[in-house]
């Protein structure tokens, strides 16, 4: 059986791994920003792959506490990368989650790429190309495969408010009979956390290496899904728009040529569960 480290794995997509994946799982638990703790975790577990998730979400919570979270997702993510490269047995392989949000977004239909230059949108992207960048750097030498994964909006039913999807479920639950939201006239690109873990799994056993999209390559506008909430509670809503339109939408192309099959696309709220 494969021996895995995992970080996150009490978040919503990391429980799914834990769920979905038949390796054997050590899962760290401890501060990721404490170095020694971290040192005496991974010197005392040996790891066939590594999957590391944890980092500070969403945006909106990073922006508020930009130092704390940098904290987690640079210096955590540097903690664990320098007790790998220490170990004498060294893990094959690195997934690191990585974000869409380290593109920036656009204000047409168009697919992103790996291979545009990332432009982060939000405190919460620059981080997590900071990450990147600092993880290229430390492994470039190493016989550690670094995969990075740019995972693209996602939602399940155990993920909770302040997302997107959540938070407009929780409106229109609260609301009486008619919900007023508010900047939906927007384009995202969103899966269910089961395809992510199956891209992840796929990624692994290619032996994959440099950076992925992972996305659905579907545009979703929140509007549409807001009004699949609605119908589901019998209410009504009432849309305010914002003065532009933005898209962020993966060109996914290059893990669909490893063979990856995300669920088939069906606007249904079925479909992101």
């Amino acid at each position: 059986m494969i021996k895995c480290g995992i970080t996150g794995s009490s978040g919503v997509l990391g429980k799914r791994i834990l769920e979905n994946l038949p390796y054997k799982f050590y899962k760290f638990k401890k501060n990721i920003t404490n170095k020694s703790e971290v040192n005496q975790w991974v010197a005392h577990n040996d790891f066939d792959i590594f999957i590391h998730l944890a980092a500070k979400v969403p945006a909106r919570r990073v922006s508020k506490d930009y130092e704390k979270s940098y904290n987690v997702n640079v210096n955590g993510t540097l903690n664990i990368i320098d007790s790998l490269i220490k170990k004498k047995n060294k893990p094959k392989w690195l997934f690191f989650a990585s974000t869409s949000h380290v593109y920036k977004l656009d204000f047409k239909p168009h697919k992103i790429s790996e291979k545009e230059n990332p432009k982060p949108q939000t405190k919460y992207g620059k981080t997590k190309f900071i990450a990147e960048n600092q993880l290229r750097k430390k492994l470039n030498q190493s016989s550690i495969k670094l995969c990075i994964g740019r995972i693209f909006s996602f939602t399940d039913k155990n993920q909770k408010t302040p997302f997107v999807i959540p938070s407009i479920t929780k409106k229109i639950k609260l609301s009486k009979k008619k919900v007023t939201l508010h900047k939906l006239n927007h384009y995202r690109d969103f899966l269910n956390t089961k395809d992510i873990v199956s891209a992840i799994d796929l990624l692994r056993k290619k032996k994959a290496k440099g950076i992925y999209n992972i996305g659905s390559g579907n545009q979703f506008n929140l509007k549409i899904i807001a009004n699949l909430i609605t119908k589901k509670f019998n209410k009504k809503t009432n849309f305010i728009d914002s003065p532009k339109t933005t898209y962020l939408i993966s060109n996914n192309k290059k893990i669909l040529k490893l063979n990856w099959k995300p669920k088939k696309f069906n606007m249904s709220l079925k479909y992101f569960y």
